[in-house]
């Protein structure tokens, strides 16, 4: 994480929400470009072109991941302590899934 709980803890509201959305924009950015290498990785497979370093590097890349969305996590909760309403969690994969419906019917 770029700041400690108590650091988050001590931010003003506005700051808050502001890094939160950048945790969550840093977050979006390493799940994309993992998933790019992870298909990437798959399409060598397919070819048996795979070598160790590309599954070591598609790990580091889902532990870096794990530890943005961990921070992502952490500031939403001290959104959700002080009493203000965070972003309700959403499943970006069900989000895609579910189709919009036009107002009024």
């Amino acid at each position: 994480m770029t700041m400690s709980v108590e650091q988050l803890w001590s931010l003003p509201e506005t700051a808050l929400v502001g890094a939160y959305a950048e945790a969550r924009r840093r977050y979006a950015e390493k799940k994309f470009e993992r998933d790019t290498q992870r298909a990437r990785l798959e399409w060598m497979r397919a070819k048996l072109i795979v070598n160790t370093r590309k599954g070591q590097e598609v790990r580091e890349m889902t532990r870096d991941l794990d530890m943005l969305k961990i921070e992502v996590d952490v500031i939403d909760t001290m959104i959700r302590l002080r009493g203000t309403h965070g972003a309700a969690p959403v499943n970006a994969e069900e989000a895609a899934e579910k189709p919009t419906e036009p107002e009024g019917e």
